[in-house]
């Protein structure tokens, strides 16, 4: 019954990374820390867990997309070469930096941060004029600070890169679909290194590479592939401006979720 339940999750995550660009993570995080807890997970390693099982899936989603949006010619190859490498970095040091902080801390501090991107986007203007992007260098220094911080959350970087493309002025569609491919650079380096960094960890259930749980990586895996590319498909069929407010509405509603589950 609980692999049936990572799949409908795959199915999910993979709808909204096709159509937001954001790997899926800020719902599968979540959704993994309470099945992780209903499985009676140590408490101490489950957001550790969600954190890193969500990063390997991200690398199959992000795949997926990337091949629709890549036929459309949105992404901007220019701006994911400087962002990556720049991603990379910073998430190596993220995944460093997550293992230290306790758990209960991070879970709020995603909250807080979701609602802080999806406030941003709201207040923010169209994104359809001119861009306003930085040079190479500045773009580097960004993707750091985005690995980063994603690597901490678990998220990929597409919420953070697509809030700070879209108020650059670059339109919706573009911002989406080039942080489809930074999400593959940043998911490959997450999810290796908390495979590395987990290994042998005495708390960690049956069928674990290191702190990525395979039965539920297989599940996610096995639908949310397929559904990032049905995502990709209406992201193109959808105006810049809805696609922009929905965006926003379902970070709002995740960051309330996660606060309310520290809390409650």
């Amino acid at each position: 019954m609980i692999f049936v339940a990572y799949m409908a999750l795959g199915a999910l995550a993979g709808l909204l990374a096709g159509l937001f660009g954001i790997g899926g993570g800020i719902v599968v995080v979540p959704a993994l820390v309470l099945a992780f807890n209903l499985q009676g997970i140590n408490p101490e390693i489950v957001f550790y867990m969600a954190i890193a099982t969500s990063l390997a899936n991200i690398m199959f989603t992000s795949l997926s997309a990337i091949r629709i949006h890549q036929k459309k010619a949105s992404i901007q190859w220019y701006l994911v070469k400087p962002i990556a490498v720049g991603m990379l970095i910073g998430s190596f040091v993220g995944v460093n930096t997550a293992l230290t902080i306790p758990a209960i801390y991070l879970q709020a501090s995603f909250g807080a941060f979701a609602i802080f991107l999806s406030l941003r986007m709201m207040l923010s203007q169209s994104g359809e004029g001119a861009s306003n992007l930085p040079g190479v260098l500045g773009l580097g220094i960004a993707g750091v600070f985005i690995g980063w911080v994603s690597v901490l959350f678990g998220i990929g970087g597409g919420n953070l890169l697509v809030t700070w493309l879209s108020n650059r002025q670059l339109v919706m569609q573009k911002a989406v679909a080039t942080a489809s491919a930074c999400g593959f650079a940043i998911a490959i380096s997450g999810a290796v290194s908390n495979a590395i960094l987990g290994w042998g960890n005495p708390m960690l259930p049956a069928y674990s590479l290191g702190y990525i749980y395979l039965p539920a990586l297989l599940g996610i895996v096995a639908t949310s592939f397929i559904a990032a590319s049905y995502g990709s498909v209406i992201a193109h069929r959808l105006s810049a401006k809805l696609l922009k407010r929905l965006f926003a509405w379902m970070l709002l509603l995740m960051g309330f979720r996660m606060l309310t589950s520290v809390w409650f």
